[in-house]
């Protein structure tokens, strides 16, 4: 029981005249006595809170920046009305910041018998499961003078997915794909892609496509058109160490690098490729395998809601060794990883041939794009010095990526927002050349 009407009974007192206190203690209780009477009777006629019943329906999952509903319905079993004051709290991640007093607090009246539903709407600013945590129900009387408190639980869970904002870029990067796979313009022949048809040679055609048996064979000229192969297989490994946790803008290295790999993992199931995910540190943090065209995204997502970066040293032999297991066959493994000198050149490089004589190998990297605006500054001394420490770390930054090109490695080093369409670009340009 919580003393609210308190206050307002001091007060009452309070307001007293001073004559009433000096001659005896009758007067005092002339007075007490009625507002002790209506005090006992406001408590009595509160609506018990332990007896309500609680359900939870709404939403279970929403992509981070959107909105999610939860419903709550409270059931009156008792005799009285139950006029209250309700606390629906969650984690203080669910809301954009100074919203929640607003959004978690509600007022509500479930007359005798009956049940009342309340919405909460939560926004959430981080991926993963966010959890409901306790509802606290205040139950007032008639006049509000005392009321009823008790808590209860009221399980539920939503999970908040990565937003894939490169989405928007999924239609022109389908369009290009079609354009390789002969929908909407020429085919095209490259090492490694498959036979599709013959057509009359015309002027700027490779003679190395002419199909000479053919040609014998009519009065014109032929040539072979080829298709992009299909069905190849892709896997995709998110480096989730310490590099990751850097931040870039508002949002992690993780972020870009997740919402790059969604847009690649929708272009390339779209052209008929196998797309596998592996998050690796130094063990497995996710791995999705064998998914349909159809199931690929939403495992995706899910597996990478609740995906953290750890602040350990990625174990680049334990990650190469987990890729090729589950890759054993040739494949184009994509490594969205840094690009800072240290972790490529005593991690990586070292058991990079492991990876580069079985697999085409892409690694993508999340630039940073204040570095850019620093390499540009000028006007006072402390500018002068910002500019000469972003050339420099922007020629190592180039230097650790050409010895990567050297191995054989494809480099896409890109912003946050340019990430997600370079690599897409990325893929379609080695699926042009046949490489995969």
């Amino acid at each position: 029981m919580a003393l609210t009407g308190r206050a307002a009974l001091l007060a009452a007192l309070g307001s007293l005249p001073v004559g009433i206190w000096e001659p005896s203690w009758t007067g005092i209780l002339a007075v007490n006595i009625p507002l002790a009477v209506a005090c006992a009777c406001d408590f009595a006629l509160a609506a018990p809170v332990r007896r309500l019943g609680l359900a939870r329906s709404g939403d279970t999952s929403a992509r981070l920046g959107e909105a999610a509903d939860v419903t709550l319905t409270v059931t009156n079993p008792s005799g009285r009305p139950l006029r209250a004051h309700v606390r629906d709290a969650w984690p203080p991640s669910s809301w954009q910041p100074g919203t929640e007093v607003e959004a978690s607090r509600h007022q509500l009246t479930v007359p005798a018998g009956e049940r009342r539903r309340l919405t909460t709407r939560l926004r959430p600013t981080r991926r993963g499961d966010r959890q409901a945590d306790r509802v606290t129900i205040r139950s007032y009387g008639p006049l509000r003078l005392f009321c009823r408190q008790g808590t209860h639980k009221a399980p539920w869970t939503v999970r908040v997915l990565p937003p894939f904002t490169s989405r928007k870029h999924l239609p022109s990067k389908l369009a290009r794909l079609r354009e390789l796979d002969g929908r909407t313009s020429v085919l095209t022949r490259g090492e490694g892609t498959e036979f599709d048809s013959l057509r009359e040679y015309v002027p700027g055609d490779d003679t190395r496509s002419i199909d000479w048996r053919a040609t014998a064979r009519q009065t014109s000229v032929a040539v072979r058109t080829w298709r992009p192969e299909r069905d190849r297989h892709i896997l995709v490994v998110l480096d989730t160490g310490r590099t990751s946790a850097g931040r870039v803008g508002d949002a992690p290295r993780l972020d870009a690098s997740m919402d790059a790999a969604l847009l690649l993992a929708a272009l390339a199931s779209r052209a008929g490729d196998r797309v596998d995910l592996l998050a690796y540190d130094r063990r497995v943090r996710a791995l999705v395998q064998g998914r349909t065209a159809k199931d690929l995204l939403p495992s995706l997502v899910d597996a990478m809601a609740s995906l953290e970066p750890e602040l350990v040293e990625t174990n680049a032999r334990g990650l190469t060794a987990t890729a090729l297991r589950t890759a054993p066959r040739r494949s184009l493994i994509v490594l969205l990883t840094s690009l800072d000198a240290a972790p490529i050149e005593e991690g990586l490089l070292p058991v990079l041939p492991q990876l580069t004589q079985r697999h085409t190998v892409l690694l993508a990297s999340v630039a940073d794009p204040h570095i850019a605006r620093m390499a540009t500054a000028r006007g006072n001394t402390d500018a002068v010095y910002e500019a000469a420490a972003a050339a420099q770390a922007q020629t190592e930054r180039d230097r650790t990526a050409e010895q990567l090109r050297r191995h054989g490695v494809t480099v896409v080093d890109a912003t946050p927002d340019d990430l997600a369409p370079a690599l897409a670009d990325a893929y379609l340009a080695l699926k042009a050349a046949g490489r995969l």
